[in-house]
């Protein structure tokens, strides 16, 4: 299990657990973390459920595909530490992982 910080644009947090193989996404609508809307169900056709990675944990999530980037371009306030949570791969070595919620999604 890997342990998960979702900050709020307001500061506050929430930990969720998750299991290896799922994907970051999936373990915040399990959680009902506030900001991750998810519509398209973790096809990466839409982008609601865009995150601020940690500059610290860029390395270990890795970089954006091409399909990954290309749909970022619809999402709001995209920076360098952009990510579709959908496309993170939970595994052992991101527990501790801290991504940021933006404070809209589109």
């Amino acid at each position: 299990m890997a342990k998960i910080t979702f900050i709020q644009p307001d500061g506050s947090t929430q930990v969720v657990e998750a299991k290896a193989g799922i994907t970051v996404m999936e373990a915040a609508k399990m959680n009902d973390v506030p900001g991750i809307e998810a519509e398209c169900g973790g096809a990466c056709a839409c982008a609601t459920c865009h995150v601020y990675v940690d500059p610290q944990w860029k390395a270990a999530t890795g970089a954006p595909a091409e399909m990954e980037e290309d749909m970022l371009d619809f999402a709001f306030d995209v920076r360098e530490e952009s990510r579709l949570c959908c496309q993170i791969k939970v595994t052992d070595a991101l527990d501790g992982l801290v991504v940021r919620v933006p404070a809209k999604q589109f």
